[in-house]
């Protein structure tokens, strides 16, 4: 006996024929906003990064200008990277910056490894409290610290001069050391000293043949960047120097004081290319030593 169906109604044999939920219907069409790039926000990322460096490039440019002039380009020349070369009192201040870059790299290198290695190891409530505390020198203002470590060698009746600016960096970068490597440390296996230590070894020993050479890379990105840091840095080094020598920072603000120089151009190529430089070695390392590099050096990893 036939069975007859009315036009319109569902015998469950069509199944591709339901719009939208059938497996033969069309995909929909995306809302036509949706594939289109975000256009605003890459226009307003490109103007950021044209405002940030843009002043930048032109201190570049300018540093190969072969006039003695700021605002028109004549020619290119290494007249004034010659000029730097001769220029004394420069080139004391870059001594200095180079001299108190290296004692405030290996001072708080050595603090630094010391006090991650306690905050780990300790389990007392006070050692997460003193954790914390060391996060707060990297979100004070750095003008609050100078002006901080300036009253501090004045009431101690300190003058200032190159070692005031020493201890003041040597303050200041403990903590990016402490913080970079307390996150490595803690990712240590404790049970690879423990075995050193049933081995013979005494836990100094364990420390030095085991722990440390395990945290090398990171005691050396850490290094590179407390180095390009202090060596950059200005705000600090005003506040604790004497008059003189100067560190390269701050005599290059005294110097346009008067007036810029087509030398200081050259000054502000080099540390830019010496501080990238730096930078990129930092960043690199950890990935030399057959671990993660980039960004995940920040955060210890």
């Amino acid at each position: 006996m036939s069975t007859s169906t009315r036009p319109g109604t569902d015998t469950g044999t069509n199944t591709g024929t339901d719009s939208g939920t059938g497996t033969g219907s069309r995909p929909r069409r995306r809302p036509r906003g949706a594939e289109r790039r975000p256009r605003f926000a890459i226009a307003v990322t490109a103007l950021f990064f044209a405002l940030l460096y843009l002043p930048v490039g032109v201190v570049v440019l300018f540093s190969f200008n072969s006039q003695k002039s700021l605002t028109v380009l004549d020619g290119v020349s290494l007249r004034w990277y010659t000029a730097l070369l001769h220029d004394e009192v420069l080139l004391d201040s870059l001594g200095m910056s180079l001299r108190v870059s290296l004692v405030a790299m290996a001072g708080s290198l050595v603090l630094g490894v010391a006090l991650a290695l306690g905050l780990v190891r300790s389990r007392s409530r006070l050692g997460s409290f003193a954790g914390l505390i060391m996060l707060v020198p990297l979100i004070t203002p750095e003008i609050v610290t100078g002006v901080a470590a300036m009253l501090l060698f004045k009431g101690l009746g300190i003058t200032l001069s190159t070692t005031t600016v020493m201890l003041a960096e040597i303050t200041f970068s403990i903590s990016y050391v402490t913080v970079i490597l307390r996150s490595r440390i803690a990712a240590l296996n404790p049970e690879v000293e423990e075995a050193a230590m049933d081995l013979g070894a005494t836990r100094g020993q364990a420390l030095r043949l085991v722990t440390l050479p395990a945290l090398l890379p990171s005691i050396l990105a850490s290094a590179v960047l407390i180095f390009a840091l202090v060596f950059d840095d200005f705000v600090l080094a005003y506040f604790t120097t004497g008059v003189d020598p100067q560190p390269l920072s701050v005599r290059i603000y005294s110097a346009i004081r008067f007036g810029v120089q087509p030398t200081i151009n050259a000054v502000g190529t080099l540390m830019l290319v010496g501080s990238i430089a730096l930078i990129v070695l930092a960043l690199a390392i950890p990935r030399l030593f057959g671990r993660k590099g980039g960004l995940d050096l920040l955060s210890g990893k």
